[in-house]
Protein backbone atom coordinates (compact mmCIF):
# COMPACT_ATOMS: atom_id res chain seq x y z
CA UNK A 1 0.00 0.00 0.00
CA UNK A 2 1.07 3.58 -0.63
CA UNK A 3 2.53 5.72 2.17
CA UNK A 4 1.49 9.15 0.88
CA UNK A 5 -0.99 10.08 -1.85
CA UNK A 6 -1.66 13.47 -3.40
CA UNK A 7 -5.29 14.32 -4.15
CA UNK A 8 -5.25 16.52 -7.25
CA UNK A 9 -8.75 17.83 -6.73
CA UNK A 10 -10.99 19.87 -4.43
CA UNK A 11 -14.43 19.95 -2.82
CA UNK A 12 -16.48 16.97 -1.74
CA UNK A 13 -14.60 14.41 -3.85
CA UNK A 14 -11.26 15.44 -2.32
CA UNK A 15 -12.74 14.97 1.13
CA UNK A 16 -14.20 11.62 0.09
CA UNK A 17 -10.88 10.35 -1.29
CA UNK A 18 -9.08 11.52 1.85
CA UNK A 19 -11.47 9.46 3.96
CA UNK A 20 -10.71 6.34 1.93
CA UNK A 21 -6.95 6.93 2.14
CA UNK A 22 -7.03 7.37 5.93
CA UNK A 23 -9.00 4.16 6.31
CA UNK A 24 -6.08 2.44 4.54
CA UNK A 25 -3.50 4.12 6.77
CA UNK A 26 -2.24 6.38 3.98
CA UNK A 27 -1.15 10.00 4.54
CA UNK A 28 -3.25 12.56 2.68
CA UNK A 29 -1.63 15.35 0.67
CA UNK A 30 -3.42 18.17 -1.15
CA UNK A 31 -2.85 20.93 -3.66
CA UNK A 32 -5.01 24.02 -3.57
CA UNK A 33 -5.63 27.37 -5.19
CA UNK A 34 -6.21 30.67 -3.43
CA UNK A 35 -9.97 30.06 -3.15
CA UNK A 36 -9.51 26.68 -1.42
CA UNK A 37 -6.69 27.46 1.00
CA UNK A 38 -9.05 27.21 4.01
CA UNK A 39 -11.30 24.52 2.58
CA UNK A 40 -12.31 21.46 4.58
CA UNK A 41 -10.25 18.90 2.60
CA UNK A 42 -7.12 21.07 2.82
CA UNK A 43 -7.59 21.62 6.55
CA UNK A 44 -7.96 17.86 7.08
CA UNK A 45 -4.91 16.95 4.99
CA UNK A 46 -1.56 15.87 6.41
CA UNK A 47 0.35 18.09 3.97
CA UNK A 48 -0.63 20.63 1.33
CA UNK A 49 0.94 22.87 -1.30
CA UNK A 50 -0.50 26.04 -2.83
CA UNK A 51 -0.59 26.44 -6.59
CA UNK A 52 -1.64 30.04 -7.02
CA UNK A 53 -2.86 31.13 -10.43
CA UNK A 54 -4.86 34.14 -11.64
CA UNK A 55 -7.31 31.71 -13.22
CA UNK A 56 -8.54 29.49 -10.35
CA UNK A 57 -9.01 26.49 -12.64
CA UNK A 58 -5.32 26.53 -13.56
CA UNK A 59 -4.40 25.70 -9.97
CA UNK A 60 -5.70 22.19 -10.70
CA UNK A 61 -4.87 22.00 -14.43
CA UNK A 62 -1.17 22.94 -14.53
CA UNK A 63 0.39 19.51 -15.09
CA UNK A 64 3.98 20.44 -14.28
CA UNK A 65 2.97 22.39 -11.17
CA UNK A 66 0.97 19.41 -9.89
CA UNK A 67 3.91 17.09 -10.51
CA UNK A 68 6.33 19.49 -8.79
CA UNK A 69 4.01 19.59 -5.77
CA UNK A 70 3.82 15.80 -5.72
CA UNK A 71 7.60 15.48 -5.80
CA UNK A 72 8.06 18.11 -3.08
CA UNK A 73 5.72 16.16 -0.79
CA UNK A 74 7.31 12.82 -1.60
CA UNK A 75 4.08 11.06 -2.58
CA UNK A 76 3.86 7.58 -4.06
CA UNK A 77 0.73 8.21 -6.08
CA UNK A 78 -1.80 10.79 -7.25
CA UNK A 79 -5.56 10.39 -7.11
CA UNK A 80 -7.29 12.66 -9.66
CA UNK A 81 -10.90 12.34 -8.48
CA UNK A 82 -13.17 13.47 -11.32
CA UNK A 83 -12.89 16.45 -13.64
CA UNK A 84 -9.69 18.53 -13.94
CA UNK A 85 -6.86 16.11 -14.93
CA UNK A 86 -8.74 12.86 -14.25
CA UNK A 87 -9.01 11.92 -17.94
CA UNK A 88 -5.93 13.70 -19.27
CA UNK A 89 -3.70 11.13 -20.97
CA UNK A 90 -0.79 13.60 -21.20
CA UNK A 91 -0.86 14.04 -17.42
CA UNK A 92 -0.85 10.28 -16.86
CA UNK A 93 2.03 9.88 -19.30
CA UNK A 94 4.07 12.43 -17.38
CA UNK A 95 3.39 10.58 -14.12
CA UNK A 96 4.53 7.35 -15.75
CA UNK A 97 7.75 9.09 -16.76
CA UNK A 98 8.23 10.35 -13.18
CA UNK A 99 7.40 6.89 -11.77
CA UNK A 100 4.52 8.28 -9.73
CA UNK A 101 1.51 5.96 -9.70
CA UNK A 102 -1.69 7.31 -11.20
CA UNK A 103 -4.72 5.92 -9.39
CA UNK A 104 -6.59 4.98 -12.52
CA UNK A 105 -5.95 3.38 -15.92
CA UNK A 106 -2.83 3.76 -18.05
CA UNK A 107 -2.32 6.71 -20.38
CA UNK A 108 -2.84 4.45 -23.41
CA UNK A 109 -6.21 3.24 -22.12
CA UNK A 110 -7.32 6.77 -21.24
CA UNK A 111 -6.34 7.96 -24.70
CA UNK A 112 -8.28 5.13 -26.32
CA UNK A 113 -11.41 5.65 -24.26
CA UNK A 114 -11.23 9.42 -24.62
CA UNK A 115 -11.70 9.05 -28.36
CA UNK A 116 -15.37 8.11 -28.71
CA UNK A 117 -14.89 6.74 -32.21
CA UNK A 118 -12.07 4.41 -31.16
CA UNK A 119 -13.84 3.49 -27.89
CA UNK A 120 -16.94 2.60 -29.85
CA UNK A 121 -14.90 0.30 -32.12
CA UNK A 122 -13.15 -1.36 -29.17
CA UNK A 123 -16.36 -2.01 -27.26
CA UNK A 124 -18.20 -3.28 -30.33
CA UNK A 125 -15.33 -5.73 -30.90
CA UNK A 126 -15.65 -6.85 -27.27
CA UNK A 127 -19.33 -7.65 -27.79
CA UNK A 128 -21.07 -4.58 -26.39
CA UNK A 129 -24.17 -3.35 -28.24
CA UNK A 130 -23.68 -0.06 -30.09
CA UNK A 131 -26.09 2.10 -32.06
CA UNK A 132 -25.78 2.27 -35.83
CA UNK A 133 -23.32 4.99 -36.76
CA UNK A 134 -20.12 6.06 -38.48
CA UNK A 135 -16.92 4.14 -37.80
CA UNK A 136 -14.79 7.14 -38.77
CA UNK A 137 -15.05 10.88 -38.30
CA UNK A 138 -17.40 12.80 -40.58
CA UNK A 139 -16.19 16.04 -42.15
CA UNK A 140 -18.85 17.10 -44.67
CA UNK A 141 -22.62 17.51 -44.70
CA UNK A 142 -22.90 15.33 -47.83
CA UNK A 143 -21.08 12.50 -46.06
CA UNK A 144 -23.30 12.90 -43.01
CA UNK A 145 -26.49 12.92 -45.11
CA UNK A 146 -25.40 9.72 -46.85
CA UNK A 147 -24.80 8.02 -43.50
CA UNK A 148 -28.10 9.25 -42.08
CA UNK A 149 -30.01 7.82 -45.02
CA UNK A 150 -28.53 4.41 -44.18
CA UNK A 151 -29.01 4.73 -40.41
CA UNK A 152 -32.46 6.34 -40.50
CA UNK A 153 -33.54 9.62 -38.92
CA UNK A 154 -33.31 11.05 -36.35
CA UNK A 155 -29.54 10.94 -35.88
CA UNK A 156 -27.21 12.73 -33.50
CA UNK A 157 -23.87 14.39 -34.25
CA UNK A 158 -21.32 13.99 -31.44
CA UNK A 159 -17.81 15.22 -30.77
CA UNK A 160 -15.20 12.45 -30.91
CA UNK A 161 -13.26 14.00 -28.01
CA UNK A 162 -14.39 15.25 -24.62
CA UNK A 163 -17.72 14.70 -22.93
CA UNK A 164 -20.52 16.37 -21.06
CA UNK A 165 -22.73 16.47 -24.13
CA UNK A 166 -20.85 19.50 -25.47
CA UNK A 167 -21.80 20.30 -29.05
CA UNK A 168 -24.21 17.40 -29.57
CA UNK A 169 -26.80 18.13 -32.26
CA UNK A 170 -29.93 16.12 -33.06
CA UNK A 171 -30.86 16.08 -36.75
CA UNK A 172 -34.32 15.10 -38.02
CA UNK A 173 -33.94 15.99 -41.71
CA UNK A 174 -31.18 16.29 -44.30
CA UNK A 175 -31.77 20.05 -44.62
CA UNK A 176 -30.58 20.50 -41.01
CA UNK A 177 -27.19 18.84 -41.48
CA UNK A 178 -25.05 21.68 -42.75
CA UNK A 179 -25.70 24.07 -39.85
CA UNK A 180 -25.79 21.28 -37.22
CA UNK A 181 -22.49 19.84 -38.40
CA UNK A 182 -20.78 23.23 -38.43
CA UNK A 183 -22.06 24.02 -34.94
CA UNK A 184 -20.95 20.69 -33.48
CA UNK A 185 -17.50 20.96 -35.08
CA UNK A 186 -17.07 24.54 -33.88
CA UNK A 187 -18.01 23.73 -30.29
CA UNK A 188 -15.83 20.63 -30.26
CA UNK A 189 -12.86 22.62 -31.57
CA UNK A 190 -13.39 25.32 -28.96
CA UNK A 191 -13.91 22.94 -26.03
CA UNK A 192 -11.46 20.14 -26.84
CA UNK A 193 -9.13 21.45 -29.53
CA UNK A 194 -10.40 18.63 -31.75
CA UNK A 195 -13.18 19.21 -34.29
CA UNK A 196 -13.71 15.56 -35.25
CA UNK A 197 -17.35 14.46 -35.04
CA UNK A 198 -19.31 11.32 -35.85
CA UNK A 199 -22.92 10.46 -36.62
CA UNK A 200 -24.99 7.95 -34.69
CA UNK A 201 -28.62 6.84 -34.55
CA UNK A 202 -30.52 8.97 -32.03
CA UNK A 203 -32.31 6.82 -29.47
CA UNK A 204 -35.73 8.34 -28.82
CA UNK A 205 -37.45 7.86 -25.47
CA UNK A 206 -34.14 6.68 -24.01
CA UNK A 207 -33.15 6.00 -20.44
CA UNK A 208 -29.58 6.56 -19.23
CA UNK A 209 -28.18 3.54 -17.37
CA UNK A 210 -24.60 2.99 -16.28
CA UNK A 211 -22.63 0.07 -14.84
CA UNK A 212 -19.93 0.31 -12.19
CA UNK A 213 -16.84 -1.78 -12.96
CA UNK A 214 -13.61 -2.57 -11.10
CA UNK A 215 -10.69 -4.14 -12.95
CA UNK A 216 -7.08 -4.99 -12.13
CA UNK A 217 -5.63 -4.94 -15.65
CA UNK A 218 -6.57 -8.55 -16.33
CA UNK A 219 -9.90 -9.37 -14.75
CA UNK A 220 -13.01 -7.29 -14.11
CA UNK A 221 -16.15 -7.46 -11.99
CA UNK A 222 -19.21 -5.24 -11.95
CA UNK A 223 -21.23 -3.77 -9.09
CA UNK A 224 -24.52 -3.39 -10.90
CA UNK A 225 -26.23 -0.42 -12.44
CA UNK A 226 -27.28 3.12 -11.66
CA UNK A 227 -30.23 4.89 -13.28
CA UNK A 228 -29.21 8.43 -14.27
CA UNK A 229 -31.91 9.75 -16.59
CA UNK A 230 -32.90 12.89 -14.68
CA UNK A 231 -30.48 15.42 -16.15
CA UNK A 232 -30.15 19.08 -17.00
CA UNK A 233 -27.97 20.06 -19.99
CA UNK A 234 -26.73 16.45 -20.19
CA UNK A 235 -25.53 16.67 -16.56
CA UNK A 236 -27.06 14.32 -14.00
CA UNK A 237 -29.14 15.63 -11.09
CA UNK A 238 -30.61 12.53 -9.48
CA UNK A 239 -29.31 8.96 -9.66
CA UNK A 240 -30.66 5.75 -8.18
CA UNK A 241 -30.26 2.02 -8.19
CA UNK A 242 -30.85 -0.75 -8.73
CA UNK A 243 -33.12 -0.45 -11.77
CA UNK A 244 -32.87 -3.63 -13.83
CA UNK A 245 -33.97 -7.22 -13.39
CA UNK A 246 -31.39 -9.73 -12.18
CA UNK A 247 -31.37 -11.35 -15.63
CA UNK A 248 -30.68 -8.12 -17.53
CA UNK A 249 -28.10 -7.00 -14.96
CA UNK A 250 -26.22 -10.27 -15.38
CA UNK A 251 -26.34 -10.04 -19.19
CA UNK A 252 -25.11 -6.45 -19.50
CA UNK A 253 -22.76 -6.86 -16.54
CA UNK A 254 -20.91 -9.70 -18.25
CA UNK A 255 -20.54 -7.55 -21.38
CA UNK A 256 -19.05 -4.54 -19.57
CA UNK A 257 -16.58 -6.80 -17.79
CA UNK A 258 -15.55 -8.23 -21.16
CA UNK A 259 -15.11 -4.67 -22.45
CA UNK A 260 -12.88 -3.71 -19.53
CA UNK A 261 -10.79 -6.85 -19.88
CA UNK A 262 -10.42 -6.35 -23.65
CA UNK A 263 -8.56 -3.04 -23.17
CA UNK A 264 -6.57 -4.11 -20.11
CA UNK A 265 -8.41 -1.69 -17.86
CA UNK A 266 -7.16 -1.09 -14.30
CA UNK A 267 -9.18 0.77 -11.66
CA UNK A 268 -12.74 2.05 -11.41
CA UNK A 269 -14.70 2.57 -14.60
CA UNK A 270 -18.27 3.40 -15.49
CA UNK A 271 -19.81 2.04 -18.69
CA UNK A 272 -22.66 4.25 -19.85
CA UNK A 273 -25.61 3.16 -22.00
CA UNK A 274 -28.83 4.40 -23.47
CA UNK A 275 -31.75 2.00 -23.23
CA UNK A 276 -34.61 2.42 -25.69
CA UNK A 277 -38.32 1.88 -25.15
CA UNK A 278 -37.96 -1.74 -26.28
CA UNK A 279 -35.40 -2.42 -23.56
CA UNK A 280 -32.42 -2.61 -25.94
CA UNK A 281 -29.08 -1.20 -24.75
CA UNK A 282 -26.66 0.96 -26.74
CA UNK A 283 -23.14 1.73 -25.55
CA UNK A 284 -22.36 5.43 -25.04
CA UNK A 285 -18.90 5.74 -23.46
CA UNK A 286 -16.58 4.62 -20.68
CA UNK A 287 -15.75 7.09 -17.94
CA UNK A 288 -12.24 6.05 -16.75
CA UNK A 289 -12.50 7.43 -13.22
CA UNK A 290 -14.59 7.53 -10.07
CA UNK A 291 -18.07 8.92 -10.73
CA UNK A 292 -19.95 11.53 -8.70
CA UNK A 293 -22.69 8.94 -8.17
CA UNK A 294 -20.44 6.08 -6.98
CA UNK A 295 -22.18 6.51 -3.62
CA UNK A 296 -25.36 4.86 -4.91
CA UNK A 297 -23.40 1.69 -5.58
CA UNK A 298 -21.72 1.88 -2.18
CA UNK A 299 -25.08 2.11 -0.42
CA UNK A 300 -26.59 -0.94 -2.14
CA UNK A 301 -23.48 -3.16 -2.07
CA UNK A 302 -21.81 -2.09 1.18
CA UNK A 303 -18.47 -1.83 -0.65
CA UNK A 304 -16.12 1.19 -0.57
CA UNK A 305 -15.62 1.92 -4.28
CA UNK A 306 -12.92 4.55 -3.78
CA UNK A 307 -10.90 2.33 -1.48
CA UNK A 308 -11.15 -0.58 -3.91
CA UNK A 309 -9.80 1.62 -6.70
CA UNK A 310 -6.85 2.64 -4.54
CA UNK A 311 -6.07 -0.95 -3.59
CA UNK A 312 -6.01 -2.05 -7.22
CA UNK A 313 -3.75 0.88 -8.13
CA UNK A 314 -1.37 -0.21 -5.37
CA UNK A 315 -0.92 -3.55 -7.12
CA UNK A 316 -3.54 -5.78 -5.53
CA UNK A 317 -5.51 -8.23 -7.62
CA UNK A 318 -9.28 -7.96 -7.43
CA UNK A 319 -10.17 -8.47 -3.75
CA UNK A 320 -13.65 -9.74 -4.65
CA UNK A 321 -15.21 -12.18 -7.07
CA UNK A 322 -18.43 -11.49 -8.95
CA UNK A 323 -20.22 -13.90 -6.61
CA UNK A 324 -19.11 -11.81 -3.63
CA UNK A 325 -21.04 -8.76 -4.89
CA UNK A 326 -24.47 -8.66 -3.25
CA UNK A 327 -27.23 -6.10 -3.66
CA UNK A 328 -29.42 -4.90 -0.83
CA UNK A 329 -32.24 -2.36 -0.93
CA UNK A 330 -32.51 0.79 -3.01
CA UNK A 331 -30.55 4.06 -2.94
CA UNK A 332 -31.18 7.53 -4.40
CA UNK A 333 -28.57 10.28 -4.72
CA UNK A 334 -29.50 13.95 -4.92
CA UNK A 335 -26.93 16.41 -6.23
CA UNK A 336 -27.34 19.54 -4.12
CA UNK A 337 -26.09 22.14 -6.58
CA UNK A 338 -25.82 25.83 -5.73
CA UNK A 339 -28.05 26.84 -8.63
CA UNK A 340 -31.38 28.45 -9.36
CA UNK A 341 -33.75 25.43 -9.39
CA UNK A 342 -35.60 26.65 -12.48
CA UNK A 343 -32.95 28.16 -14.77
CA UNK A 344 -29.93 26.26 -13.34
CA UNK A 345 -27.88 29.45 -13.17
CA UNK A 346 -24.99 29.12 -10.64
CA UNK A 347 -25.57 30.79 -7.27
CA UNK A 348 -22.24 31.48 -5.53
CA UNK A 349 -22.09 33.09 -2.09
CA UNK A 350 -21.50 32.61 1.63
CA UNK A 351 -23.43 29.95 3.53
CA UNK A 352 -24.93 31.75 6.53
CA UNK A 353 -26.67 28.61 7.68
CA UNK A 354 -25.96 25.03 6.68
CA UNK A 355 -27.65 21.98 8.20
CA UNK A 356 -27.72 18.50 6.71
CA UNK A 357 -29.89 15.60 7.91
CA UNK A 358 -28.92 12.25 9.38
CA UNK A 359 -30.75 9.17 10.55
CA UNK A 360 -31.14 5.63 9.33
CA UNK A 361 -30.14 5.21 5.70
CA UNK A 362 -29.11 8.85 5.16
CA UNK A 363 -25.61 9.83 4.03
CA UNK A 364 -24.33 13.28 3.06
CA UNK A 365 -21.00 13.83 1.30
CA UNK A 366 -20.09 17.51 1.42
CA UNK A 367 -17.28 19.99 2.00
CA UNK A 368 -19.80 22.71 2.91
CA UNK A 369 -20.17 24.25 6.36
CA UNK A 370 -21.52 27.41 7.98
CA UNK A 371 -19.45 30.33 6.71
CA UNK A 372 -18.25 28.53 3.60
CA UNK A 373 -17.81 30.76 0.55
CA UNK A 374 -19.23 28.87 -2.43
CA UNK A 375 -17.05 30.11 -5.32
CA UNK A 376 -18.51 30.86 -8.71
CA UNK A 377 -15.44 29.71 -10.62
CA UNK A 378 -15.86 25.96 -10.03
CA UNK A 379 -18.58 23.37 -10.47
CA UNK A 380 -21.73 24.21 -8.52
CA UNK A 381 -21.92 20.89 -6.62
CA UNK A 382 -22.27 21.72 -2.93
CA UNK A 383 -23.24 18.36 -1.48
CA UNK A 384 -24.48 14.89 -2.33
CA UNK A 385 -27.31 13.39 -0.29
CA UNK A 386 -27.72 9.64 -0.62
CA UNK A 387 -30.70 7.88 0.93
CA UNK A 388 -31.16 4.12 1.30
CA UNK A 389 -34.29 2.09 1.92
CA UNK A 390 -35.28 -1.57 1.88
CA UNK A 391 -37.06 -0.81 -1.40
CA UNK A 392 -37.64 2.18 -3.69
CA UNK A 393 -40.77 3.33 -1.87
CA UNK A 394 -38.96 3.44 1.47
CA UNK A 395 -36.00 5.24 -0.10
CA UNK A 396 -38.37 7.87 -1.53
CA UNK A 397 -40.16 8.34 1.79
CA UNK A 398 -36.87 8.77 3.66
CA UNK A 399 -35.66 11.14 0.95
CA UNK A 400 -38.65 13.41 1.46
CA UNK A 401 -37.88 13.60 5.16
CA UNK A 402 -34.16 14.17 4.62
CA UNK A 403 -34.65 16.96 2.09
CA UNK A 404 -37.20 18.63 4.37
CA UNK A 405 -34.55 18.76 7.12
CA UNK A 406 -31.87 20.27 4.88
CA UNK A 407 -31.27 23.98 5.49
CA UNK A 408 -28.93 26.03 3.28
CA UNK A 409 -29.16 29.81 3.53
CA UNK A 410 -27.00 32.16 1.48
CA UNK A 411 -27.22 30.52 -1.96
CA UNK A 412 -29.99 29.11 -4.10
CA UNK A 413 -30.05 25.32 -4.43
CA UNK A 414 -31.92 22.72 -6.47
CA UNK A 415 -33.52 21.22 -3.34
CA UNK A 416 -37.02 22.55 -4.28
CA UNK A 417 -36.73 20.74 -7.62
CA UNK A 418 -35.70 17.48 -5.94
CA UNK A 419 -38.65 17.69 -3.56
CA UNK A 420 -41.02 18.30 -6.47
CA UNK A 421 -39.62 15.31 -8.39
CA UNK A 422 -40.25 13.01 -5.43
CA UNK A 423 -43.96 13.84 -5.58
CA UNK A 424 -44.33 13.69 -9.38
CA UNK A 425 -46.40 10.78 -10.70
CA UNK A 426 -44.17 9.76 -13.64
CA UNK A 427 -41.15 9.57 -11.32
CA UNK A 428 -43.07 7.52 -8.79
CA UNK A 429 -44.23 5.15 -11.54
CA UNK A 430 -40.71 4.86 -13.05
CA UNK A 431 -41.81 6.55 -16.30
CA UNK A 432 -38.56 8.48 -16.67
CA UNK A 433 -36.41 9.19 -19.73
CA UNK A 434 -33.48 11.53 -20.39
CA UNK A 435 -36.04 14.17 -21.41
CA UNK A 436 -37.77 14.05 -18.04
CA UNK A 437 -37.20 17.73 -17.15
CA UNK A 438 -38.05 18.91 -20.69
CA UNK A 439 -41.28 16.90 -20.46
CA UNK A 440 -42.12 18.44 -17.07
CA UNK A 441 -41.34 22.15 -17.57
CA UNK A 442 -43.73 23.28 -14.83
CA UNK A 443 -42.81 20.72 -12.23
CA UNK A 444 -42.09 23.38 -9.59
CA UNK A 445 -45.47 25.00 -10.20
CA UNK A 446 -47.58 21.83 -10.35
Amino acid sequence: MFNRVLIANRGEIALRIGRALRSLGVEVCMIHGREDRLSTPVRFSDDSRPILRSNPLDSYLDIEAVIDAAKSMGVDAIHPGYGFLAENADFVRRLEEEEITFIGPSSDVIRLLGDKIEARKAMEAAGLPVAKGSSESVSSADEAVSLASEIGYPVIIKAAAGGGGIGMQIVHDSSEFSSALNLCQSRARSAFGDDRVFVEKYIEGAQHIEFQVLADGKNAIHFGERFCSIQRRHQKLLEEGPWLSDEVRSEIGSKVCAGAEAVGYRGLATFEFLRDSNGDFYFLEVNPRVQVEHTVTEMITGEDMVQLGIRVAAGESLPLTQEDVKFNGHAIQFRINAEDPRKFVPSPGKLWECHFPGGVGVRVDTHAHVGYDMPGCFDSLLAKMIVWGKDRNEAIARSRAALAETVIIGVDTVIPLHRAILDERDFLDRRVTIRYLENHPSILED
